[in-house]
């Protein structure tokens, strides 16, 4: 136990001395995103959200639907595409016979989840974090309708590309989003003013 202390303190020494803050909080920030990824995985495949599967999966379903009434609404009275809408599973058809369905997947769930465990294991104040967090999940949110709509769009104009576009342009978005927002969060709220300087 000795040997663990000493090393943690050469280990904040080392850090404050060169000034490494900053990659300290990008490792943990990594290191929380990825256990919470492959342990989501695993509850979800293996454990099937034992032991609160109902309370998840109807938490998945009214917020997919949510996501489908919202990304419907905007694809028919803004972008003006024309659509059929299959709301009871929660599906767009598109004149070129292309088809989105919102299930449960499609919820935005996962990234919410990673946010919230995010900011509730990353430091900073309670007070901050109670404003903070339901605006993360706000934007991821907003984050998960523009993916919905920026796909109509795609499968309508360039159907091609739907693949590329769903699995390797705006399901990576959630991470970039929920970067900028923890990049906000430790640059301008994370750490007292007083504690910023003695950094500095």
């Amino acid at each position: 136990m000795k040997n663990l202390s000493e090393i943690l303190s050469k280990a904040k020494s080392f850090i404050k001395r060169y000034h490494l803050y900053i990659f300290k909080d990008v490792a943990l920030f990594i290191l929380i995103t990825v256990v919470v990824h492959f342990s989501y995985r695993f509850w979800a495949k293996k454990m099937h959200y034992w032991p609160i599967k109902t309370t998840i999966n109807n938490l998945e379903s009214n917020m997919s639907k949510v996501v489908y009434y919202h990304s419907a609404w905007f694809v028919e009275n803004v972008l003006n595409i024309e659509i059929t809408r299959i709301d009871q599973t929660k599906t767009m058809y598109f004149v070129n016979n292309g088809y989105i369905s919102v299930n449960r997947g499609c919820s935005g769930f996962k990234p919410i989840l990673q946010f919230i465990i995010l900011m509730m294991f990353f430091t900073g104040s309670l007070k901050n974090k109670l404003w903070f967090i339901p605006l993360g999940v706000l934007a991821v949110h907003l984050t998960n309708l523009f993916r919905i709509i920026g796909l109509s769009v795609v499968i309508t104009k360039w159907p091609e590309y739907w693949d590329f576009s769903h699995d390797y342009l705006f399901r990576p978005f959630f991470y970039v989003v929920i970067f900028l927002m923890w990049v906000w969060w430790v640059e301008k709220l994370a750490y007292p003013k007083k504690e910023k300087k003695a950094a500095n």
